[in-house]
């Protein structure tokens, strides 16, 4: 059985433009949760949770950038 190079390089697009919600979701999940973590160790309130968020978007946002390039470079 021969591996068919167009047909790999495919599924391999595929997987980098499915990652793309998982990120978009689990980024700021997880900025919440180290910002929480900070504010209740700091005390500041919500403010950090707020960054945290923000971090993560940004972080998210970056991410896909980088896979979307990647899959249309193959």
């Amino acid at each position: 059985m021969e591996k068919d190079p167009k047909k790999w390089k495919e599924l391999r697009r595929a997987g980098y433009l499915a990652a793309i919600p998982a990120l978009l979701a689990i980024g700021p999940i997880l900025g919440w949760f180290l910002g929480d973590f900070l504010d209740k160790k700091i005390g500041s309130g919500p403010w950090l949770s707020y960054a945290g968020i923000l971090i993560g978007f940004v972080a998210a946002g970056r991410e896909v950038y980088q896979l979307a390039k990647k899959a249309g470079e193959e």
